[in-house]
This record gives C-alpha cells, structure tokens and sequence, in this order.
C-alpha cells in the first residue's frame, strides 16, 4: 500500500486532495511549500515539469530518473439516487484529454480510453465503453450452436466451423468486430473479437474466423472442436454505457505540464426494466 500526502481543504470542509510525494518533513514559509527527503530540501511548485516529485533523490537510491505520477480525479454522480440509469457519456469541460473508469452499483466495466475523446464546441466527447465480460447476464448475448472443428487454437486466426447438414446458422447479425465466447460448462469464456465471417454453403464453408491469442482483454484458447459459441456485439458498436443507481468516475491524466479542467458530464437516461 503506497504512502500518501493529504491535504485539507477549508472550503470543503475536509481531506480532498491526495498527493505521491511522500516527505521526511515539510514547512510552509514566504509563500512556498518546502520538504525534506533523503537529507535533500525541496521547494515544490517552482518549475513546469508537474507530478514528477524527488527526482534526484531516486537518482540516489538507483531509481529511474524521476517519480512521476499520474493525475487522479474520483467523484460521483448520483443525480435521481433512487432511478436505475444508464450513463451514456462523457464530455469535459477542460483543455485535456483523460482516461476514464465507470463503476456503478451494478456493474464495474465502464472506460473510455483517452484516445477515443473528440473535441465538439470546446470540450472533450466520448461514449461509455463497456468491457462487461463478467456482467453478461444483462448484456445483448446471441448464442450461435455447437461447433464442428476447430483449427489454429490460440492463434491470431482461429477458424471456427461449423455443421452444414444439418445446418448450424452463423446468423446475419454477428460482424466483424463482436466477441465469441465459448462455454466452459455453464461458464461463458472469452475466445475472442471476430475477425472474418465465411459462409459459402454449397463449397462446405460456414465458419467464423477469430483472434484466439489476445492479451487485452486477455482471451482463452479453445481447449476442444467441439463448443457451444455465442457471441455479444462490439462494445464501441453497441455503446449501451453502464447501468446503476449511481456512477462512480476515476479518471487519469499522464501529462506532465500545465492542463485545466472545470467540469464532468455525463448523459444519463432512466432505464425501464
């Protein structure tokens, strides 16, 4: 468990603010926070590089050169506490692009990777991605059938076919990009984002091509032929945001100069069951 600065806010009325550095000893005199660590004495909020504490201190104790940490911001929407909700998106109110965590009452899948942020009217917009691969009892799940053989297990290109006579239908709803799973007893299991949807009935092809060897999110080889396989639609496709009572945000920022940011936004919409 890392160690912790707090500080204490006379606004709020109490300990809001977290911070890595970890001091020896710290005074406040003309105006400038002042910290010991390692026999060393620093003056804090003096140069542009922000969140990058004790550098030459970790020099000394054969670390890499600074100990930086990223910025990080938790709170609450809690807006209709006793409405169920589906929180939809994000937009910020700043001049910086965040990574985003979305955890609910119901589920803990929600993100939005810095990347995926677009810039409308001054501010960053994103949908909520959810990554629910332990929550599929509340998400579109389509189950396919049994499949026949199996071939390339825990490849980047694992072909699954599938029965012709009799006819196991793949469906016109499956696309590229929407993940397979397998079922391990009753236990759906990752295999993977499908990369190629083939069916050619009268040349004996009917079978979905998929990434069986990923790290993120992590996937399972295909341990037999024979499965049952389903399949949930693509997240980024599908956008259908995190449900609960509640949201709770954390976002990260890993630059190390100057950002702002004034507020967070969320579109959230009653959900009736």
């Amino acid at each position: 468990m890392p160690n912790y600065t707090l500080t204490y806010s006379e606004v709020a009325q109490g300990w809001v603010s977290f911070y890595s550095f970890y001091p020896d000893w710290m005074i406040g005199m003309n105006n400038y926070l002042y910290t010991f660590k390692g026999g060393d004495l620093y003056r804090h909020n003096t140069n542009q590089t922000r969140n990058t504490f004790y550098s030459q201190w970790w020099i000394k104790i054969g670390q890499p050169n600074g100990a930086f940490s990223p910025t990080t911001l938790q709170a609450t929407f809690n807006q209709g506490a006793l409405e169920n909700k589906l929180f939809k998106t994000i937009n910020l109110e700043g001049d910086s692009i965040w990574d985003v965590q979305l955890d609910t009452d119901i589920q803990n899948s929600g993100y939005i990777l810095s990347s995926w942020f677009e810039k409308k009217e001054a501010s960053f917009f994103a949908f909520v991605r959810n990554n629910s691969s332990g929550e599929l009892a509340i998400r579109n799940v389509n189950g396919i059938g049994r499949s026949l053989t199996v071939t390339g297990k825990g490849t980047n290109n694992a072909v699954i076919n599938f029965s012709i006579s009799p006819l196991v239908s793949i469906g016109s709803i499956v696309s590229v990009g929407d993940y397979a799973y397998f079922l391990s007893g009753t236990t759906p299991v990752l295999a993977g984002p499908v990369t190629a949807i083939n069916i050619n009935y009268p040349s004996g092809i009917n079978q979905l091509v998929i990434n069986n060897n990923m790290l993120t999110p992590l996937t399972t080889p295909i341990p037999t032929d024979t499965n049952y396989l389903l399949y949930i639609k693509n997240s980024v496709a599908e956008s259908h945001g995190v449900l609960g009572h509640y949201c709770t945000f954390n976002i990260q920022n890993y630059s190390s100069a100057k950002i702002e940011l004034f507020a967070i936004q969320s579109e959230a919409m009653k959900s009736f069951p």
